[in-house]
């Protein structure tokens, strides 16, 4: 593995780089507010098979720029055009679990030539869960995790977000997130049919039965309303947070994904 800076309009963007150079390229866009290292994992059995680069979001934790730029416009769309650029891919394979997925769809609304298949795991920008329900299980044991460090607070926020799958060293990273960053609240924009017209690539969806965050069923069908050239679309049982049997399901699905779709000019 291999790290480097790469310039971007909106300042500096911390990249990991790994796999065979002559290996087609894919892009990895981290989970919002997570380390990218702990949702770069979640899809190691891809590592070695691609040219991987795998940028810390610039705003989000890592050792990127701490620019916070709009999620709601044309911003992410660049920031990746400039990192693209600076690799010389004029477009590349994408994957995005979360905030990333969200990105993703930026692109597809803005530069849509920029990627030649995408796979969108638990994405942000399709469909939103239940605002009560996120309050109830996440916002407001974040606010008593925060105020008094208690570990049962940590566990409850842990379980909600991952179905009771939640490893003991994510638990620990998100628990030193939630101490020592200002969170990024601003989810992405959801993406509207219109804004994807121009949008052909590939497409495969993962998302979990039990996300809080972005519900499976609710994602699947709003997903397949709007994005035009959706392969294929599957529902785990899972939350937002995979469990192992999630990850090891997902990523044989996104293998067979990448060797059926991914054509580069």
């Amino acid at each position: 593995m291999e790290r480097t800076f790469v310039e971007t309009r909106f300042g500096r963007t911390h990249v990991l780089e790994m796999g065979p150079r002559d290996a087609k390229p894919l892009i990895i866009l981290q989970g919002g507010n997570c380390l990218n290292p702990m949702t770069l994992l979640w899809f190691s059995p891809l590592l070695n098979g691609y040219r991987v680069i795998a940028p810390d979001t610039i705003g989000h934790p890592g050792f990127s720029d701490e620019t916070r730029i709009s999620a709601q416009d044309e911003s992410f769309a660049l920031w990746v055009m400039d990192i693209q650029n600076h690799y010389g891919w004029e477009s590349c394979a994408f994957i995005g679990p979360s905030f990333g997925g969200g990105i993703i769809l930026r692109v597809a609304a803005h530069m849509p030539e920029r990627i030649a298949c995408s796979v969108l795991v638990s994405p942000a920008g399709i469909h939103l869960g239940s605002k009560m329900n996120m309050i109830q299980h996440v916002l407001l044991p974040l606010l008593c995790f925060k105020l008094t460090s208690s570990q049962r607070a940590l566990q409850k926020i842990a379980d909600s977000m991952s179905a009771g799958h939640m490893s003991e060293t994510d638990k620990w990273i998100i628990g030193e997130i939630f101490q020592s960053v200002a969170l990024e609240h601003d989810m992405p924009k959801i993406a509207e049919k219109d804004e994807l017209t121009r949008y052909s690539a590939p497409t495969l969806l993962i998302a979990g039965k039990h996300d809080l965050f972005f519900p499976g069923e609710g994602v699947q069908m709003q997903a397949n309303k709007i994005i035009p050239n959706l392969r294929a679309s599957h529902i785990y049982d899972m939350g937002h947070f995979p469990s192992a049997e999630g990850k090891q399901s997902m990523n044989l699905e996104i293998q067979k994904f990448l060797r059926s779709y991914y054509v580069r000019d």
